[in-house]
């Protein structure tokens, strides 16, 4: 077993977002020399490239400013996302990453749903899930490539979470950190769901987690968060 497979699955949030500067592919790379078992990263289009950023705009993580989604790709691939590194493709990143590393892509911005949808091969041996707090996205990423897993985001708990999580058909709920305690991880797990929680950067937090029930976690800091910090997290 490997990727999202066994827990606990220790996820790299944004690549090590702590260490490195985030969505970089040093970020990516120190990720899993830190022994992740999976990768979290965002995109967003961009004269139909698909890039790794986080937000919408460029200048809270680089050198430049204005939208991404507006910006020339030439123009986006001039600009300093931290320690001198670019704005990775999408291609770029799954090029670094070992095939056991599984990557979960959350669909940022208009587009990118279809336009991931239409860029993934067909399914081999990485493992990649899609995830967005956008469900309609989601959903229309689902309805093009059922053949790939996806998971809703939610950063606020719904009556219906678990009901919308399941009807994705992929078994994967990711959910805020505050929103997972131990009731909701265990209905969660009730549900035949399982939870990857975002983002626990405190080794005692996320040995309660675990014990009570998530199935992964997300950190910006793998260094601290990991399999042999944490045991078996049962």
């Amino acid at each position: 077993m490997s990727g999202f497979d066994q827990a606990p699955v220790i996820i790299g949030h944004r690549g090590a977002a702590g260490l490195e500067p985030e969505n970089t592919l040093p970020g990516f790379q120190a990720a899993v020399a830190l022994g992740v078992q999976a990768v979290e990263l965002d995109v967003h289009l961009c004269q139909e490239q698909l890039v790794v950023i986080h937000d919408p705009t460029l200048e809270r993580t680089t050198s430049g400013s204005g939208a991404v989604a507006t910006t020339s790709f030439a123009t986006l691939r001039t600009l300093d996302a931290g320690a001198g590194s670019l704005i990775p493709t999408l291609s770029e990143v799954l090029a670094v990453l070992p095939e056991e590393i599984a990557v979960n892509v959350e669909l940022k911005g208009e587009g990118t749903a279809a336009a991931l949808a239409a860029w993934l091969p067909a399914p081999d041996r990485r493992q990649i899930l899609v995830s967005s707090f956008d469900h309609d996205a989601l959903q229309t990423f689902k309805s093009l490539r059922d053949d790939y897993p996806a998971a809703p985001l939610f950063s606020r708990w719904k009556p219906d979470a678990l009901e919308i999580a399941t009807a994705f058909g992929s078994g994967y709920i990711n959910l805020g950190r505050k929103l997972a305690n131990a009731s909701r991880l265990g209905a969660i797990r009730a549900a035949g769901l399982k939870s990857l929680v975002y983002t626990v950067n405190d080794v005692k937090d996320a040995r309660r987690l675990l014990t009570d029930g998530a199935w992964g976690l997300f950190t910006d800091y793998p260094d601290r968060i990991n399999r042999e910090s944490l045991g078996d997290g049962r």
